[in-house]
């Protein structure tokens, strides 16, 4: 499992766990709790890379960011670590 520290978005934080480039678990701490949820479960099952280049760069409002584009950096960094 690997914990990131969001940046500029109402969710504080995601968990997630990736194996074999596959991810099998999301959760965010904070945020819209049924959208991420709905995330969540769409994602999961899925390869990091598909959803990476699915959500990057995707916005909130007029925040540079949202919790979706937040998720891919989470995602990147658990890729890394496995």
């Amino acid at each position: 499992m690997h914990t990131y520290k969001t940046k500029g978005v109402c969710s504080r934080s995601i968990t997630v766990d990736v194996a074999d480039d596959v991810i099998t678990h999301i959760s965010f701490v904070g945020g819209c709790d049924g959208n991420l949820k709905a995330i969540s479960k769409l994602c999961v099952g899925k390869n990091v890379d598909e959803v990476v280049e699915l959500l990057a760069g995707n916005t909130c409002g007029s925040k540079q960011t949202s919790c979706a584009d937040q998720l891919t950096y989470a995602l990147r960094e658990a890729q890394a670590q496995a």
